[in-house]
């Protein structure tokens, strides 16, 4: 835990440094660190909450933002005359920045303060730090770009989690447009207006499996494809003064980065480096320069600085703890498997250096979050501190996870706790076809809807892992369902689809909650928990734990009194991976673990 995590990257408006965040202190704060190289140097110094960069104002300050103990309500800050000045006041106010308007004289920021369902788009004077309100949202829209001469907000609205439409609102007609229109499940996005305020592009799956670039005219109304891969491309955007295109593409998860000169046509060469991949591009206004992340399986995000003119990239940071030889390290591999229906299923293989026929290992089956998440390539801590340890990691993407297609991506849908859990024993059963793993001590991990995955396979499956360990996940569908976010308010129509209605499917709810089959769970489980948690309340986890504990059954249980959704405090990230660690050392990696009682008494 000594290996930094780090992230975000704004130039100055001289070009001279990048800001960023990372968590050396123990807690996230606001960095910056020199075009040149050299220290960083840490610019705020929060010891309670993690604290994240946003982008320098225009006069050499800059903005960041936080929320309370990881409730998820963040706002928007400036240091002020030495002081912090909440730029989004308000105690259930939730607020995101935008973006900038086109000579900086102004951001635009969302926030949810006049109603939590939906999220107003404000104007603010980077100067004078004066709000003006542009759009009052009553419908449940997601906000996108807002086009560079201030005429059109881009939104997008999800039917479903496959199919969403793009619409336009015109700022000076006040008039709200639907430019998307179509038959059966099409997802569309938005994704920037070119400088010019001519075109929006966009990203769809229109015609296909796989989300491609195509951009809309805004005098005629024409639509046209600009760009496609054999993949999804996730983001597409210009930078400042329109010279260059970037595009990011998930090719079999890995993310892969074109620059284009818009000009020419001509694809930018990118610096050559080790296996891994580049990510995190943000190019100064000056576009000169950009500055991005690497990282690869055995190598954390490091920033790196990149001179557009001399084709040469330079390092800025060193985040692997010293102590740590990436020798030691496992780099991934892609590995698929026929799944019970002939369904193949995409995983990320991680193989401990002591495994072998003479010495098997434990292993675990890893289950993304989502449900539409996918586990990538890269550096996981948590999977190279386990595999360092001796177990083989199969990090599953089932059906349902993003990246593989639509049709991949849906059929997960209204079929939770079946269809994807069995792609969950079959992955099970994969290792255990794999020549050094103890066929025998295998157990599933999971955080968020892979912790229900977990929660499920060890009530609906009980005798097929022999652990488990539910990382925030959810118990009951029926409350987490009726206990989400507020501000989720424009997805919500679209998650009851997926996953069921608490009102109308209750009865199909309850029979896929684990919660309610807590009687059936006799493996041992660990649960980890944020106490702030928005998304999946404590309450989930409490009851689980309980139900398990009062039938004599074994559930140990570790929850953080000062996290959310997810644990960005290094003290907590310490204390849970050790946990778990010692948990399955104790449970998986030794001879005949106990097992619970069977029935509730």
């Amino acid at each position: 835990m000594k290996t930094v995590r780090i992230g975000g990257g704004a130039f100055s408006p001289d070009d001279k440094e990048i800001l960023f965040f990372n968590n050396s202190s123990g807690i996230f704060n606001a960095y910056s660190v020199a075009v040149a190289g050299g220290n960083a140097k840490q610019l705020t110094h929060s010891t309670k909450e993690s604290t994240f960069s946003v982008d320098y104002l225009p006069d050499g300050r800059f903005l960041y933002r936080f929320d309370r103990g990881g409730n998820e309500n963040e706002h928007l800050y400036v240091v002020e005359k030495g002081q912090e000045r909440d730029l989004t006041p308000g105690e259930k106010l939730k607020a995101n920045f935008i973006g900038w308007n086109k000579d900086k004289s102004a951001f635009y920021y969302m926030a949810n303060g006049r109603d939590a369902r939906f999220f107003d788009i404000f104007k603010m004077d980077a100067k004078t730090f004066k709000s003006t309100l542009l759009y009052q949202d009553t419908t449940g829209y997601q906000a996108g770009p807002i086009s560079r001469d201030e005429k059109w907000i881009a939104f997008s609205k999800p039917n479903t989690t496959a199919d969403s439409d793009i619409y336009l609102y015109d700022l000076m007609s006040k008039e709200m447009k639907h430019i998307t229109p179509h038959q059966g499940e099409i997802s569309s996005t938005p994704a920037d207006f070119d400088v010019d305020s001519q075109y929006l592009y966009y990203l769809t799956d229109e015609g296909g499996e796989f989300k491609y670039l195509a951009r809309y005219d805004l005098s005629s109304g024409k639509k046209e494809t600009v760009e496609k891969a054999n993949w999804d491309m996730m983001y597409a955007y210009f930078s400042r003064h329109g010279r260059y295109r970037v595009i990011a593409v998930n090719d079999d998860a890995h993310t892969k980065i074109t620059i284009t000169e818009t000009k020419t046509g001509k694809v930018v060469p990118l610096p050559a480096m080790p296996d891994g991949d580049i990510a995190g591009v943000s190019i100064s206004d000056s576009e000169k320069l950009m500055a991005f992340y690497f990282t690869g399986d055995r190598s954390p995000a490091n920033l790196y600085v990149y001179d557009f003119a001399t084709g040469r990239a330079h390092k800025l940071t060193d985040s692997l703890n010293p102590e740590i030889s990436q020798a030691d390290l496992v780099d991934s591999q892609v590995v698929r498997f026929k799944s019970f229906d002939a369904t193949t299923i995409p995983n990320i293989l991680y193989k401990p250096h002591s495994a072998g026929p003479q010495a098997k290992a434990p292993g675990l089956v890893w289950v993304h979050g989502g449900p539409g998440g996918q586990t990538r390539t890269g550096y996981n801590p948590l999977i190279q501190f386990l595999v360092n340890h001796g177990y083989v990691v199969l990090g599953i993407n089932n059906r349902g996870s993003s990246g593989y297609g639509k049709t991949f991506f849906t059929a997960d849908d209204r079929k939770h706790g079946r269809e994807p859990l069995w792609d969950c024993v079959e992955a099970k059963k994969y290792l255990q076809s794999l020549g050094y793993v103890d066929e025998s001590k295998i157990g599933i991990i999971g955080g968020s809807y892979g912790g229900y995955m977990v929660l499920a396979a060890l009530a609906f499956k009980p005798e097929e892992f022999k652990v488990g360990v539910d990382i925030f996940g959810v118990a009951n569908w029926i409350r987490t369902l009726e206990s989400i976010p507020p501000y989720w308010e424009s997805s919500r129509k679209a998650l009851y689809k997926e996953i069921g209605d608490p009102k109308e499917d209750r009865e199909m709810l309850k029979e896929v909650s684990p919660l309610f089959h807590a009687d059936k769970i006799t493996k041992p489980l660990m649960v980890l928990q944020g106490a702030n948690d928005p998304r999946v309340i404590k309450p989930e986890s409490d009851d689980i734990v309980n139900a398990i504990q009062k039938k004599g059954g074994i559930a140990e249980y570790v929850v953080f009194d000062n996290e959310g959704h997810g644990f960005t405090k290094k003290e907590n990230e310490i204390k849970g991976d050790q946990a778990i660690l010692k948990f399955l050392d104790k449970y998986l990696k030794r001879e005949n673990a106990p097992a619970a009682k069977s029935g509730v008494e």
